[in-house]
């Protein structure tokens, strides 16, 4: 706005110098008129902005949900901001409705438990969103699961891609696939218990989703050789083959709350869950987690990368948004702190991992140049 208002009056001081003619003046009005408009519309925006809400919006992924929580109430007890509202809507919902344009009505930050895709970052462009900040908070582990009067399983990603993928190998001729026939987890491993395959995991909006499929069904199915050079030859036809989850009942949805999925859990000793570490951690009374590969979920394991199904998680910030929404940035600099994702911070307390050493630096650096993310 103040460009606009520099350029303004530059002109009219350009136009005030030179001599005048009829047409000229008429013109001159127009521009005056035309940008005295744009500039009040503009200031009308931003102070509706600011009158619309007085307070952050968040929504996003339902497994970073509880760390943003948890950041929020520590933010509203201070006195000096609102508590943002904080929505778990699954980590594809949220980019969608962040990306959906500037203003009150739109989200001012995105939880998510992946990175966002090119896709939703061109959208974002396209609806006017063209400089969004990724900040890394932390890490997390997609942990499987059960209850722990149930039997004990020790799995290979191998295991889990023959037991939820939608089509598997054919036996008979491994170069080609089959439909899913495997309806007991003993089929599926004669190692494995004599138990019906029973998963409740995340619905397709969901990060978890999308990174169980990355880091489970893809790295079981690259097991298999022609799948793997698969991967380079066609990429999208590797991904219908391996991501895909079956749809006979042996993977149920179970919506965006990973709460409800532990209490289906905690009454059912032969069904298995999918959800992020946290939740298993906060519930370590009623569950254990399933070995994968040899290695058990644990703090010490997915902070150090050995557990095989580790990711990052991240907020995503509107720079459109700061400054205007009153907060946004000493919300941030809460989030980063040592007190909430240092190695004793209240994050951790809630099974966050937390940020390497290494690399906190340079996350608080382009969080506080609220660098934009380029793909």
């Amino acid at each position: 706005m103040k460009t606009l208002a520099v350029k303004y009056f530059r002109n009219l001081a350009v136009i005030n110098c030179r001599p005048s003619q009829p047409e000229a003046k008429q013109v001159t009005r127009k521009f005056v008129i035309g940008s005295l408009t744009i500039a009040a519309l503009g200031m009308s925006a931003l102070a509706n902005a600011q009158a619309a809400r007085d307070s952050i919006s968040i929504v996003g992924s339902s497994t970073v949900y509880p760390f943003t929580t948890t950041v929020a109430e520590q933010f509203g007890r201070q006195g000096k901001f609102k508590t943002p509202k904080v929505e778990s809507t699954g980590t594809g919902g949220g980019l969608k409705l962040f990306c959906n344009g500037v203003g009150p009505q739109f989200p001012d930050i995105a939880n998510a438990s992946r990175r966002i895709k090119p896709a939703e970052l061109a959208t974002c462009a396209q609806n006017g969103v063209k400089d969004v900040v990724e900040i890394k908070v932390g890490y997390d582990g997609i942990v499987l699961a059960e209850n722990k009067a149930g039997a004990s399983l020790n799995l290979t990603r191998k295991d889990v891609y023959l037991a939820l993928a939608k089509t598997i190998p054919d036996p008979a001729n491994p170069s080609s696939l089959i439909p899913n026939p495997n309806t007991t987890w003993k089929q599926v491993n004669p190692k494995l218990p004599n138990t019906k395959i029973e998963v409740l995991g995340p619905p397709p909006t969901s990060g978890t989703r999308d990174s169980f499929a990355e880091l489970y069904l893809e790295a079981g199915c690259r097991t298999f050789a022609w799948l793997d050079a698969l991967r380079t030859q066609d990429e999208p036809r590797f991904k219908r083959a391996c991501d895909s989850i079956r749809e006979d009942g042996a993977y149920i949805e179970a919506g965006e709350n990973d709460n409800l999925i532990v209490q289906k859990l905690g009454a059912n000793a032969t069904a298995v869950g999918i959800f992020g570490y946290s939740f298993l951690e906060e519930n370590v009374d009623k569950l254990k987690g399933a070995i994968v590969d040899g290695v058990a979920p644990s703090f010490e394991t997915v902070a150090s990368g050995k557990y095989p199904a580790s990711r990052p998680l991240f907020i995503y910030v509107k720079k459109a948004h700061v400054n205007v929404i009153p907060g946004i940035n000493e919300f941030i600099a809460e989030y980063l702190s040592d007190k909430a994702i240092g190695e004793e911070g209240y994050l951790a307390d809630k099974g966050l991992i937390p940020p390497a050493k290494s690399e906190i630096g340079s996350i608080r650096d382009g969080a506080k140049a609220l660098k934009p993310l380029k793909l």
